[in-house]
């Protein structure tokens, strides 16, 4: 990162948001560059060496989808969707071509500046720290070790494998098919019955994890689309 503060990339055509955008980040010392298409938008990812990149979907030269995927090819930068588009396909498909975070116009600049850090938070974690914390859950990967407070919680090795898939992307939307993938090696086309069996999978760590499993503080919902672990520094 930037010694200067993170540097962020925005790409939307929109030349108020971007201005707002701009302004709401400078403010709280982050590095930005805001372009308008999908072109300058790869071209900025070799030239300005973003940490995060904003990105609207509804660009005027290339898909959103496929700049993320053109993105991906090349760079882990982090991406944020910023899009009108509400409907769950679209943020499913957005999450699955590789972006981390899916946020619906019109939104806050808190609830970006929120998610902002919790990417950045999980960016400045060190890769080979095998101990994740947030609030009173303890995950130590390298001893397959879970506590929450002083108290360790036993979990079954599919409730284990999925709560490590939501620690190594901690404070990232994951889809019902990147869990899918992560921990059975299928998506759902070639599993018939997974949806259930993830359910019952998070009911029960929640359960077991939550100090309110019907409000869950930890293994938050994005409804339709899949689940996030939050993460606390």
């Amino acid at each position: 990162m930037s010694s200067m503060g993170p540097r962020i990339l925005i790409v939307d055509d929109e030349k108020s948001i971007r201005r707002f955008l701009k302004a709401t980040l400078t403010s709280e010392n982050f590095v930005v560059s805001d372009v308008a298409t999908g072109k300058e938008a790869l071209q900025e990812l070799t030239s300005f060496h973003p940490d995060v990149i904003v990105l609207d979907l509804g660009l005027p030269d290339l898909n959103g989808i496929d700049v993320t995927k053109q993105i991906r090819k090349k760079s882990l930068t982090p991406i944020i969707i910023l899009s009108v588009r509400e409907h769950e396909s679209d943020k499913i498909l957005a999450l699955d071509a590789g972006a981390d975070d899916y946020l619906t116009k019109p939104f806050s600049a808190g609830e970006l500046l929120a998610r902002l850090r919790a990417i950045l938070r999980r960016l400045a974690r060190k890769e080979d720290d095998p101990v994740f914390k947030s609030g009173k859950l303890v995950v130590d990967l390298s001893k397959r070790v879970i506590k929450m407070g002083d108290r360790e919680v036993q979990l079954t090795p599919t409730e284990y494998d999925v709560l490590k898939a939501l620690v190594l992307s901690a404070g990232k939307v994951l889809t019902h098919s990147q869990i899918l993938e992560a921990v059975w090696g299928r998506n759902e086309e070639d599993f018939q019955g997974v949806d259930h069996l993830l359910r019952v999978t998070i009911s029960n760590l929640r359960s077991k994890l939550e100090p309110n499993a019907n409000r869950p503080t930890y293994i938050l919902t994005e409804p339709g689309v899949g689940y996030r672990l939050k993460y606390d520094s």
